[in-house]
């Protein structure tokens, strides 16, 4: 083995086997017998696509919030979609989770009232009216929510994108290509269509938390921050959806007041969906740069020639850098990935046309695998010279298999990147950015893990809320995250340090049942961890892991 385990806390070789519980019912068939007995008739391997959504409450079970802060406060009255009987939601609420809401301890009172999952905790009681902290509407010391107005206004077409039309006529007659429009000089162009200049942000040197799906959303970013983390960034949000003024989608651009650098990552395949889309943002959202998707591998994104399929074509992307940074007034970045084809990286090739072209990015993201490769094999950083030189002025950060201060500093000495983007370590151990500042190995313990869930969880019942459906979105969160913090391995337990990020640990014991407990691949066991902050599951509970691997129990 590359590193040497402490023997005393490997275990004895287990077969593994398939949990039914944990695999789609179209997989049931393809994974053979699940007792043990028998080895699958067929590796399970990929993701669930067919994992259940969450369903809200039916309206006709939820408080009406109007009629919950004052009686008689709600306009609709009896033809109201909520209810407006406090007794029988109270007869019918499950029982409390614990003795302390988590947003009386951060903010002083609970916006949630009555249908908090904590309401005996409150000052008032459980049939308190609904704190808000100075006229605050949603969750204090967030931004970027998606008013009714500007939703109105996006949908029925109302909302002025005059700057992006121009921008866009520009692009239409080859000034993303040619530098300059039918008809003018360079210097005309210049003087006349010429951007503001925009909002400088140093980012070498700093250590930039990626934008990570499903996984890295506001709570996560807030606890990574404490951690060290110096630059965040939203998860991949659809310009096409952000135009269409969906809920889902916006929610993905909210930051919070203690993330300082931050960023909204966007994916798009089109200039004038995309241009319009940075307008929207520059006008509407506080935010400190605006990175382009190229690197999503997903067939989905892919096949619209978005995300990794925008490294094929070249013109479209040139028009949407020349868009975007036309309409801005902050830094456009972009991340990519080595290329779409295993084995035929053109990362660098791209690079040269965006070094090359009239309005550049400010900082280029380069994770060094490709499409095809998504993160198997480790990444290639050796490639990252070519790009980095390539891209001369522009910096550029390197991405990929950086578990510990040792790879951080290998790769800042070998490569001639500015910075490192940390990703699925993160994830696995979200105190990275301590080890690497303080180059230091960090044999974090079992209690001391569980007070950062436990944070976590806080967060996110801030963030969704205290009630019902805030507490198993939560909770599906906070699962989806132990699917990838069970794959750390404490630092005591190995003999030769570090860890690495693609190497699977034989079945070990821990230093303590809870240590043990969180280095469980099993969804049974991470359900168990999820009781223990978020109380018992609810009655039809279900719940499926993003990827099938994790079906798999020893």
């Amino acid at each position: 083995l590359p590193f040497i385990w402490r023997c005393r806390f490997v275990k004895q070789s287990q077969p593994r086997h398939v949990e039914a519980a944990f695999i789609a019912p179209s997989d049931h068939t393809k994974s053979g017998p699940t007792d043990g007995e028998q080895p699958p008739l067929k590796k399970l391997r990929g993701q669930n696509h067919s994992r259940p959504h969450h369903r809200p409450q039916p309206q006709s079970a939820k408080l009406c919030f109007r009629h919950l802060a004052k009686e008689g406060s709600c306009p609709h009255g009896e033809q109201c979609r909520y209810s407006h009987d406090l007794q029988a939601f109270l007869s019918a609420k499950p029982a409390d989770l614990g003795d302390k809401c988590p947003l009386v301890e951060a903010h002083g009172g609970c916006r949630y009232g009555a249908v908090c999952r904590f309401a005996e905790a409150h000052p008032g009681g459980a049939t308190a009216a609904p704190h808000s902290v100075d006229g605050i509407s949603g969750t204090p010391g967030e931004c970027n929510a998606l008013s009714k107005e500007l939703q109105q206004a996006l949908r029925k077409r109302q909302f002025d994108f005059g700057p992006s039309e121009k921008i866009l006529k520009e692009v239409s007659s080859g000034a993303a290509v040619n530098g300059v429009t039918n008809g003018q000089t360079l210097n005309e162009c210049i003087d006349d269509v010429g951007p503001e200049e925009p909002k400088k942000v140093d980012f070498k040197g700093k250590l930039y938390l990626a934008p990570l799906t499903t996984v890295g959303n506001l709570p996560f970013r807030r606890v990574c921050k404490e951690f060290g983390a110096d630059i965040t960034c939203g998860e991949m949000a659809m310009a096409a959806n952000l135009l269409q003024g969906q809920p889902s989608e916006w929610a993905l651009l909210k930051r919070h007041s203690s993330e300082d650098l931050f960023g909204v990552q966007l994916c798009g395949a089109h200039p004038d969906v995309m241009t319009r889309c940075a307008q929207l943002l520059k006008d509407k959202c506080n935010v400190d740069f605006v990175d382009i998707n190229m690197g999503c591998p997903i067939d989905f994104v892919y096949k619209k020639g978005a995300g990794s399929g925008l490294m094929g074509r070249a013109k479209k992307l040139s028009e949407i850098v020349y868009g975007m940074v036309g309409v801005l007034d902050i830094p456009l970045t972009v991340k990519m990935r080595a290329g779409m084809h295993e084995g035929r990286p053109i990362a660098h090739q791209v690079i040269a046309q965006l070094v090359k072209a009239p309005r550049k990015p400010a900082l280029i993201t380069v994770h060094p695998r490709s499409r095809e490769q998504r993160y198997t094999k480790s990444a290639d950083w050796a490639y990252l010279n070519r790009c980095a030189q390539a891209a001369n002025p522009i910096p550029v950060f390197g991405s990929g298999d950086v578990l510990s201060w040792e790879d951080a500093e290998k790769r800042l000495s070998e490569t001639s990147v500015s910075g490192l983007m940390i990703a699925r370590g993160a994830l696995i151990k979200p105190w990275i950015f301590t080890e690497i500042k303080e180059k230091r190995h960090w044999d974090i313990s079992s209690s001391e893990r569980l007070d950062i869930l436990r944070k976590y969880t806080a967060y996110g019942l801030d963030h969704w809320g205290s009630d019902t459906e805030g507490v198993e979105r939560t909770r599906r969160f906070l699962l989806e995250w132990l699917s990838f913090l069970h794959r750390y391995i404490p630092v005591g337990l190995l003999e030769v340090l570090p860890q690495k990020i693609n190497e699977r640990p034989p079945p070990y014991r821990g230093r303590d049942d809870l240590e043990t407990l969180f280095a469980s691949p099993s969804c049974a066991d991470w359900l168990k961890i999820s009781e223990m902050l978020l109380g018992p599951l609810p009655e039809g509970f279900s719940f499926l892991p993003k990827h099938k691997a994790n079906a798999y129990s020893v």
